[in-house]
């Protein structure tokens, strides 16, 4: 069995203003990182354009036709004060949808054992009708209903590791009681929520908020604690990962100093929950992480650590 890499080149065609943190150089360092020797064996595929009917199981159809009418057909519009589309920005975020509900078809027809979609922009912020935090789409939230709803599965998990809750896949989720959703992320940090306290209408939402100063060994206590056995009692038959990797100490939009090496575990401790429970079926799809060498370096050690399994 094999991992799966998908990717498309209009990841690339979605452009932000001069100076954005969501910039297309970050497609670039996950590309440049992946030319190296040990990552020859990934099944590359191109993500494919996602269906409307795959949109419309989060998103109502008048929201997509003000996503669809705000691009521009030059230039850049800006949606709020950091979430912005320009000509290609349309085709890019279905790629990132239709690319993570290709990699759940992959793993669920057995053709990989996980998947890594290294798309943009990313989903995790966009709500049902509002685009936010660079992102237009729920794409984790699509891939989940997809595999709902196209491959007839009763329990999908989702961990967002990304340091910003993931307020948008939250949302989409919330009534959603054949879904897990759980997020670690700095509190106080944008958007605001993800308070402990916010459990969803079935009790299916976990939100574990991290001080600033978050350093590895208690990321990994944490997870320890209180993610891991969460997972194993809900026992999925699929795992989704929003894996933003904007908690390095070196990024530059927060504050947890974790490393590669946490990435690393953590990557592995979410590959032996679904060893255990669901074939080792795992499906990541990149959200944040905007220091372009940490971004770089995180991306293969996860990638690594999918491809060892």
């Amino acid at each position: 069995m094999t991992t799966a890499y998908i990717t498309h080149p209009d990841a690339k065609s979605h452009q932000t203003p001069p100076g954005h943190p969501e910039q297309i150089a970050r497609i670039d360092a996950i590309t440049a990182a992946l030319q190296a020797p040990e990552f020859a064996a990934l099944a590359r595929h191109d993500a494919p354009l996602a269906e409307e009917a795959q949109l419309l199981r989060c998103h109502p159809e008048t929201y997509l036709e003000r996503i669809r009418m705000a691009v521009p057909a030059a230039g850049i519009y800006q949606l709020d004060a950091d979430t912005h589309v320009a000509p290609g920005s349309w085709n890019a975020a279905l790629r990132a949808a239709g690319g993570a509900c290709l990699g759940v078809d992959l793993v669920m027809r057995g053709h990989a054992t996980n998947a890594f979609v290294a798309m943009r922009p990313p989903g995790h912020h966009a709500e049902t009708a509002t685009p936010m935090g660079f992102c237009l789409f729920g794409t984790v939230a699509i891939a989940a209903r997809h595999a709902l709803e196209a491959h007839g599965l009763s329990r999908v998990a989702v961990v967002d590791f990304d340091v910003h809750h993931g307020n948008g896949t939250q949302d989409l989720l919330w009534d959603e009681a054949r879904t897990l959703f759980i997020s670690s992320h700095q509190m106080p940090l944008w958007p605001g929520t993800g308070k402990a306290d916010e459990r969803g209408a079935h009790g299916n939402i976990i939100n574990v908020p991290l001080a600033a100063g978050t350093d590895g060994s208690k990321f990994r206590r944490i997870y320890e604690d209180l993610v891991l056995p969460q997972l194993d009692r809900f026992a999925p038959e699929l795992l989704l990962i929003s894996a933003g990797f904007d908690a390095h100490r070196d990024d530059p939009l927060a504050q947890i100093a974790l490393v590669e090496d946490d990435f690393a575990w953590v990557t592995g401790a979410l590959c032996d929950i679904a060893a255990r429970h669901c074939q080792g079926r795992v499906v990541s799809c990149l959200e944040g992480g905007y220091d372009l060498d940490a971004l770089a370096r995180s991306v293969a050690v996860h990638l690594a650590v999918l491809m060892e399994q």
